[in-house]
């Protein structure tokens, strides 16, 4: 389909206005696919301008197809990363090995990773004419009847939409309203990590470096020459930290005392933590559900099937879902049996993608002198290139062709 072609509108009446929660990858990718069938939509966004910033993520396997439909695969072929060099370290600052990404990643020469502002930047630009925006600002309250859905928003407004997808994250208020608890779901990978950036004093360039005792990892990503690099510190935690996503000084104290013997440059990287002002605190979790919706509400990317970055996935699943999800509701009035479709059409794909999470979890973060030690020879028995082959997961769905297009 040519990137302008649009979508007809099956009915004379009114076209369906539909409210989308989240302007990140999939609340975006969303709201291009169902406007392009004639639909209203409505984004409500928390932040109060659009997402910038952010770590480089990975764009893979069928998720390449959906931005090549979307017409803006050039743009991120120029924002592309181009990784080379990815070098483990061990406790000492000593070089274990420095390998090419894709031969851990599972990439291939097709794949992108570009920064997550450039991403949500060209998808926010392909949208930005075409549907309403509702900045600094987010769902309270849903009230489903059996012709709409009654949003009340935390600034006070309240409007009726025919269908609600929330596509607001892995800790999604979306989901909280429609079933309940976060913890529910919620599958605590048994990790916890800061990110934050910090000016490079470090000589890097398209390159990452990983530090690792057991039990704990400090990396640095560089993803060009930017005078700027992304810093990760991570550590294995038997609870998730529940109790201090809403004390930052609390989980600034715990990841001093974590690393507070490390050497290598992680005293460096705890000051730089101290002082950010993007510092970002989570646990390693997946989010699984039996099922992503409930009458006229559905949920998308991470809010409904988080895979964790252990998996490097999270970015081509809010791709492909958010496809997949208008292509079920594309020509159908019948919302509950569009709804059973994406389910039954990529519930696959995403357990698939969701499972390779031990192979990351392996190669990251060891938690044990003795398997830290058989990472390490691991890393040593490589071959410098990567095969070339890609990891069948990324590519374990075919999209369905675009319906009516005009």
């Amino acid at each position: 389909m040519p990137p302008t072609a649009r979508l007809r509108n099956p009915s004379p009446t009114p076209p369906r206005h539909v409210l989308v929660s989240g302007a990140g990858v999939a609340g975006l990718t969303l709201a291009y696919w169902l406007n392009r069938q004639g639909l209203r939509v409505t984004l409500v966004e928390k932040a109060a301008t659009p997402r910038r910033g952010g770590y480089p993520v990975d764009v893979r396997g069928t998720a390449v197809e959906v931005v090549r439909r979307m017409g803006v695969l050039p743009r991120l072929r120029d924002a592309h990363v181009d990784l080379r060099r990815l070098t483990f370290l061990d406790g000492d600052g000593r070089e274990v090995a420095s390998i090419d990404p894709h031969t851990v990643t599972g990439g291939v020469a097709e794949d992108l990773e570009v920064p997550r502002g450039d991403l949500t930047g060209v998808l926010h630009a392909a949208v930005r004419d075409d549907v309403e925006f509702l900045y600094d600002d987010s769902i309270a309250t849903l009230d489903q009847t059996g012709d709409g859905v009654d949003v009340t928003f935390h600034r006070g407004s309240r409007r009726t939409f025919d269908l609600v997808f929330g596509a607001d994250g892995l800790h999604s208020r979306t989901r909280a309203l429609l079933f309940g608890a976060e913890e529910r779901f919620h599958h605590y990978l048994g990790y916890c990590f800061a990110g934050f950036t910090l000016r490079d004093t470090f000589g890097l360039s398209h390159e990452t470096v990983l530090w690792n005792t057991p039990g704990r990892a400090a990396a640095l990503y560089a993803a060009g020459d930017t005078g700027e690099v992304h810093a990760l510190l991570a550590f294995a935690r038997p609870e998730p930290p529940f109790d201090l996503f809403r004390d930052a000084r609390a989980r600034q104290d715990l990841v001093a005392e974590v690393f507070a013997d490390a050497g290598w440059r992680v005293p460096d990287l705890l000051t730089a933590l101290r002082a950010a002002d993007d510092l970002y605190f989570d646990g390693v979790s997946q989010i699984r559900m039996p099922r992503w919706s409930g009458g006229r509400v559905a949920l998308v990317g991470d809010a409904a099937y988080a895979p964790s970055f252990l998996t490097g996935q999270g970015t081509s699943l809010a791709l492909v879902g958010a496809y997949m999800l208008a292509a079920s509701l594309s020509g159908r009035d019948d919302h509950a049996a569009s709804f059973a479709t994406y389910e039954l059409t990529t519930r696959e794909f995403v357990t698939v993608n969701q499972n390779q999470v031990g192979e990351g979890d392996a190669t990251l973060f060891p938690t044990t002198a003795e398997s830290l030690a058989r990472r390490n020879d691991m890393l040593r028995a490589l071959t410098a290139e990567p095969s070339g082959e890609g990891r069948p997961a990324h590519s374990a769905l075919t999209l369905p062709a675009p319906t009516n297009v005009t």
